[in-house]
């Protein structure tokens, strides 16, 4: 499946969706992006849906510019993954009380540590350059530095909404660990500030939506983005990185006998900005809702709660800016998830998955998702699949 190319106002929008299907108000979303004067490219993902300002599941690509509604307020918002040596046979048939000890060492929803973790703890963490990260902090924007013992705290914490804990095996019998999460409290707070700054500039004026205002190279403001965007990017990956490491420690404890091992970790953001270089010219790429896909990079792309999840490796195809989905994409929004299904639509479609199903998490219901196997048949030349998985415990905030 290749893309489907649509008009836009300064770029033409590549389409790895059906644009049919897209609903109106993301195709609008788009249209509204290619207005933008610094845009040089734009591609959309299979999992595409209706955003804050930008589409999630949309690639940006700008020059001399950046929209920080269009990296999101999850700053860092990714995934990580890890194969172990346990196979299924190795599992429990009831896993209610592993499901209830991977939630007592990691907080979930706005809880946060009561004490901060020590990474040093942690078997085999790399803690090299842990005091320059927090030391970094002080650097911050001033508006937000008194959350920082709630940072400190939430190192290592789930989250809520989409954000989830897996257990899984593949079509093999290998057991898998697998978590979704991101810069929590302290990148939203850092989003929702410098979006506040950047719609105050001269220059946003006169944008067809205030919600695409952006940054522009060579200023102070920009100057000041990049620093935070970039402090939160790798918040988000340490609290992966640590929560990864207190979820083998359960693994351990809940499977001694077996001595589990575990493979090198796969971890990808999905909400982020890089610099990178495409056509002879240095972008500022921006994906939300989307993963970098460069040739043999390995990557995570997630369905819901009782759907499976795909590690795909990148084809590097330069027409996505080498990216991929992030995972199904929601079909629709959470207030209408909750009003369509009960939590007895829950259970029944989660069924052989230990997992909450009450009605505190309806909205999650994996009907409320696209079809996973459809969105990884229309990206075929961004990815090839590795290993397909499928949850047999998931935690959710």
């Amino acid at each position: 499946m290749s893309y489907t190319e649509v008009a836009g106002a300064r770029v033409p929008i590549r389409m790895w969706a059906d644009p049919a299907t897209v609903e109106a108000g993301a195709m609008q979303q788009l249209h509204n992006v290619s207005t933008l004067p610094w845009i040089q490219g734009l591609a959309v993902m299979p999992d595409v849906h209706y955003g804050k300002g930008a589409t999630v599941g949309s690639v940006i690509a700008m020059n001399g510019a950046v929209c920080p509604a269009a990296v999101g307020v999850d700053i860092g918002c990714g995934m990580s993954a890890v194969r172990t040596s346990l196979t299924a046979n190795d599992l429990p048939g009831d896993l209610s009380r592993f499901r209830s000890k991977i939630e007592q060492a990691i907080p979930v929803g706005r809880g946060m540590h009561g004490e901060p973790v020590d990474p040093g703890r942690l078997h085999g963490y790399p803690t090299a350059g842990w005091a320059d990260f927090w030391k970094r902090f002080d650097g911050i924007a001033e508006d937000v530095r008194f959350r920082r013992e709630r940072a400190v705290k939430q190192m290592g914490t789930l989250g809520s909404g989409n954000h989830f804990v897996e257990v899984c095996t593949d079509t093999e019998g290998a057991v898998w660990l697998m978590l979704h999460s991101g810069s929590r409290n302290i990148g939203k707070e850092l989003a929702d500030h410098h979006i506040g700054v950047a719609q105050k500039l001269p220059h946003n004026q006169d944008l067809i939506d205030r919600d695409l205002a952006v940054f522009v190279a060579d200023t102070p403001q920009m100057a000041a983005y990049r620093q935070d965007l970039f402090w939160a990017q790798e918040y988000a990956k340490h609290n992966r990185a640590v929560m990864m490491g207190l979820l083998k420690d359960v693994v351990r404890k809940e499977f001694k006998k077996a001595k589990p091992a575990f493979e090198s970790e796969i971890s990808c953001h999905h909400n982020y900005v890089a610099e990178e270089r495409y056509g002879g010219l240095d972008l500022l790429v921006t994906r939300k809702g989307a993963i970098r896909a460069g040739s043999g990079e390995y990557g995570i792309i997630p369905g819901s709660m009782g759907t499976g999840s795909y590690i795909v490796k990148g084809l590097g195809n330069d027409a996505s800016f080498q990216s991929a989905s992030h995972g199904a994409g929601r079909r629709m929004s959470r207030n209408a998830a909750r009003k369509r299904y009960s939590a007895k639509d829950l259970e029944e479609q989660t069924r052989g998955v230990e997992c909450r199903k009450d009605s505190g998490v309806v909205d999650e219901i994996p009907g409320a998702y696209k079809p996973i196997e459809q969105v990884i048949d229309r990206q075929r030349d961004l990815v090839e699949v590795v290993a397909k998985l499928k949850q047999v415990v998931c935690v959710k905030g």
